[in-house]
């Protein structure tokens, strides 16, 4: 009968039909105990997908999964926590540093982040870069570390909402990932269990988002941000540009480093623009700054005299990680084979396929193309020139990091076409579109 019950209830989805609250508790409640399998799991997944869910549907898939399991606790720490979520990216490393950042401002910073899906990489595959970094830890450890440091990054435990991790798994696999509902149950779900006070969003549009459209964005945008001011949590979000990739690095250790740069004050423009933009909302909504331009001033002042630097440090030491290799970047992962990918004419660049690259970066190793599947850290792509950057012919567009040869002129190929140069200079992109709250 359970067997009949979990098909009736895919069948409704899949016809279009408003699924109650008691469907929705089934279907998270088969994620979670295993009583659904993966291939019914992964057809609710596309039913929804293709189906959607209305506000009401949402608003009771993200508090399932939610209940699926326990929200961590952190009354014992005085100070406002806060956290923040990317919808994904190309180049998405900023968590890497925005978190260290802004604990050393005086906020508590919990994230629970997730691995590579889809094309964009994952803030977890980057940190496991460092030799030893450990993303999986019990929620005590976890407590403690934040009690003590201020800041912690790990992935999600089987006390944190478990179902979305099993779900998260299969929507990678199953091309069920730009999915609204989806994507805002599974956000939501994670971060609500992690007892934070507010939450600040980067949700990305553009050719390298998983919403290129900026309507759909602002949709998705708007949705979270009404699920978590519901469920009390304070909420904003930004909308940010995606049609070229942040800063100038794709790929796990490669973007690592980026974020070392920019924790020692020498980051690319447009990444240490869009950090200090979600930063200063962080404190904001943490009460510690009392207006935007304030804040900006305090996260550059972290940079500036090295508290956000010692508080990274403290993150990767109290994880494991190794400080050697974070106090010297070269120690980190190199690839095999470096190559130099070149201009055929100069001018200015009017567009970086950020799609394009990421497809190239995957396909040199630093993405899965199922659940589990080991990656390369050290592959990827860097010294990205940028829109509305000048290059002379002959001049370099960015170097492929791939561990053969044979890869690498796999990649400098399928790269010809990322990058288009016109004659005329043109506007960099913006990177902040909109705040919504």
């Amino acid at each position: 009968m359970a067997s009949a019950n979990v098909v009736n209830t895919i069948a409704k989805k899949r016809d279009g039909g408003v699924l109650t609250a008691a469907e929705i508790g089934a279907f998270v409640q088969g994620a979670t105990d295993g009583s659904w399998a993966d291939y019914q799991l992964t057809a609710m997944l596309m039913a929804i997908y293709l189906r959607g869910l209305d506000m009401a549907e949402t608003c009771e898939l993200t508090l399932a999964m939610l209940r699926s399991g326990t929200t961590l606790d952190l009354s014992s720490i005085p100070r406002r926590k806060v956290d923040k979520h990317s919808t994904g990216g190309v180049g998405d490393k900023i968590s890497l540093h925005l978190a260290p950042m802004v604990a050393a401002c005086g906020v508590v910073v919990p994230m629970i982040s997730g691995r590579g899906l889809g094309h964009t990489g994952g803030t977890l595959d980057k940190l496991e870069s460092i030799p030893g970094f450990n993303v999986v830890m019990p929620l005590e450890r976890f407590r403690a570390q934040l009690k003590g440091t201020g800041v912690g990054i790990i992935g999600q435990t089987a006390d944190l909402a478990p179902a979305d991790g099993k779900l998260y798994a299969l929507r990678d696999v199953s091309a069920t990932v730009a999915c609204i509902p989806l994507i805002c149950a599974s956000i939501l779900s994670k971060k609500l269990a992690e007892g934070i006070d507010a939450l600040v969003l980067d949700v990305k549009f553009g050719e390298g988002a998983f919403m290129p459209d900026l309507a759909k964005a602002r949709e998705l945008a708007r949705l979270m941000v009404s699920v978590s001011n519901a469920a009390g949590v304070t909420t904003r979000a930004l909308l940010t540009n995606m049609d070229q990739p942040t800063g100038r690095t794709v790929g796990n250790a490669l973007e690592l480093g980026e974020s070392i740069e920019c924790l020692q004050g020498r980051g690319p423009a447009d990444t240490m623009e869009l950090t200090l933009a979600l930063g200063e909302q962080m404190l904001v909504l943490a009460g510690r700054s009392p207006s935007a331009p304030e804040a900006r001033a305090e996260l550059l002042r972290a940079v500036n005299n090295g508290t956000a630097w010692e508080k990274f440090l403290g993150m990767v030491r109290a994880q494991g990680g190794s400080a050697d290799h974070v106090l010297h970047p070269e120690r980190l992962p190199q690839a095999a084979v470096q190559t130099v990918l070149k201009a055929q004419q100069g001018g200015f660049l009017t567009a970086v396929h950020a799609r394009r690259i990421a497809e190239v970066a995957h396909g040199l190793g630093a993405g899965r193309t199922r659940s589990g599947e080991a990656i390369n850290p050290a592959v990827g792509v860097s010294h990205l020139v940028k829109v509305g950057e000048r290059v002379e012919a002959g001049g370099e567009l960015c170097r492929v990091h791939a561990a053969t040869s044979g890869t690498a002129g796999a990649a400098n190929q399928q790269l010809n076409t990322a990058f288009e140069i016109g004659p005329n200079p043109v506007p960099a992109l913006p990177v902040v579109v909109e705040v919504i709250s």
